[in-house]
């Protein structure tokens, strides 16, 4: 794969606003258990949609769907105990940071990506300045437990992220790869229902249109993802569309009124300046 192109850019920064817009919607969701089996149930409703239009993937990339699928039911798992151990604003940047780099060092070992320094400095800027939204701030304590699960929770991202890679390049057939991995996906949303029944039946119908708007959004985001995968590195994808925690973070302040703000600033120059670096590589 060789440098990225503006369209390529432009597509995943397209992923990493919506992803940074469906976060936002979910943040005030009375059940996170419950909201995550609705994105699901969204995501999986746009598979169904994309399995009728566009012709199923090649042999050799269903393999990689099967690894996908299970890491992705992995990454709820984790993702979940990691909000048991801290709170989203601790867990999700440690998580979203350590990907980037974990994925470009996979797609150096399984897919050969090899990238000049100047990408590779892009990349770990925009990390750092991820993370830095965590480990930045006085007023956050970690617990070893919160940092375990969170790193547990990049390890995944990191997975299916280059298994999704390899896959999709795979494939042949980009949008059927990405519609029946939203659908296989989607079978967590039982699991995930079941461990609420009692809370479901009497679950708010405005959170109801907020889950499945969301997973909608959310297939849309990590769609655009994917494809991007077969125009550019996938290190380039990763780092790219994990600013959407930068973006999340300047929604934070501008619609929650959150603070601190001047960290949340500093971040997104620093992810600014990364992009700018792979662009550039």
């Amino acid at each position: 794969m060789g440098a990225p192109t503006q369209f390529a850019i432009g597509l995943i920064l397209c992923a990493a606003v919506l992803h940074a817009v469906w976060n936002a919607l979910v943040k005030g969701s009375a059940d996170r258990v419950i909201t995550l089996g609705l994105i699901n149930l969204g995501g999986g409703l746009v598979g169904i949609v994309m399995v009728l239009l566009y012709l199923p993937p090649a042999r050799d990339a269903w393999l990689f769907l099967a690894v996908s699928t299970l890491i992705h039911y992995f990454y709820y798992g984790f993702l979940l105990l990691a909000y048991r151990f801290g709170d989203l604003s601790q867990v999700y940047p440690i998580a979203r940071g350590v990907a980037p780099v974990l994925v470009t060092l996979g797609a150096q070992l399984f897919a050969g990506e090899i990238l000049p320094p100047v990408a590779w400095a892009g990349i770990l800027i925009i990390s750092i300045a991820i993370a830095a939204l965590t480990f930045g701030r006085q007023d956050v304590r970690i617990s070893a437990g919160t940092l375990a699960a969170a790193m547990l929770t990049g390890v995944t991202i990191a997975s299916y992220s280059v298994t999704d890679g390899l896959g999709v390049r795979a494939s042949a057939s980009p949008l059927g790869y990405i519609g029946w991995l939203f659908v296989l996906e989607s079978f967590s949303t039982i699991v995930l229902f079941g461990v609420r029944w009692n809370k479901l039946r009497n679950y708010s119908p405005k959170y109801y249109l907020i889950g499945i708007g969301g997973g909608l959004i959310s297939a849309l985001a990590y769609g655009l993802a994917i494809y991007a995968k077969t125009l550019t590195s996938l290190g380039t994808v990763s780092a790219i569309r994990e600013s959407s925690v930068i973006i999340a973070a300047l929604i934070g302040v501008v619609w929650f009124g959150e603070r601190p703000w001047k960290l949340r600033m500093i971040s997104a120059g620093f992810v600014a300046l990364g992009i700018v670096l792979l662009a550039t590589a």
